[in-house]
């Protein structure tokens, strides 16, 4: 494994702890994660610098699911693999994205082997 993969992986993992440690405190306070799109106005009304983050995440989010399962099929993953890296940006877009990053680059790398 490289030391960017090693990056990617350690992002992922501190985005996925750092992320839900918020999202298990905001569900202790009445929250509803599956509730999503309660979840954006919230974090969208909750000022400018947490709209703008809100917006920045919901767009970069939407972007990832539309393009990680026509790319995991074009390089020869399969949609599949797409689709379970949709499933796993719902713990959150910064943990599925790097993880997917790895994947990918690990199955290329293997192709041109």
């Amino acid at each position: 494994m490289s030391l960017k993969h090693l990056i990617y992986i350690a992002l992922a993992l501190t985005g996925l702890v750092w992320c839900w440690m918020h999202g298990i405190a905001w569900i202790a306070e009445g929250g509803n994660i599956v509730n999503l799109p309660s979840f954006f106005i919230e974090s969208y009304k909750s000022g400018s610098a947490a709209a703008f983050l809100t917006v920045d995440i919901a767009i970069a989010w939407a972007t990832f699911m539309i393009w990680v399962v026509g790319d995991a099929a074009k390089i020869g993953l399969g949609a599949k693999t797409g689709w379970i890296f949709i499933g796993l940006s719902f713990l959150g877009t910064c943990f599925a994205f790097p993880v997917y990053l790895v994947v990918r680059e690990r199955h290329l790398a293997g192709r041109a082997a």
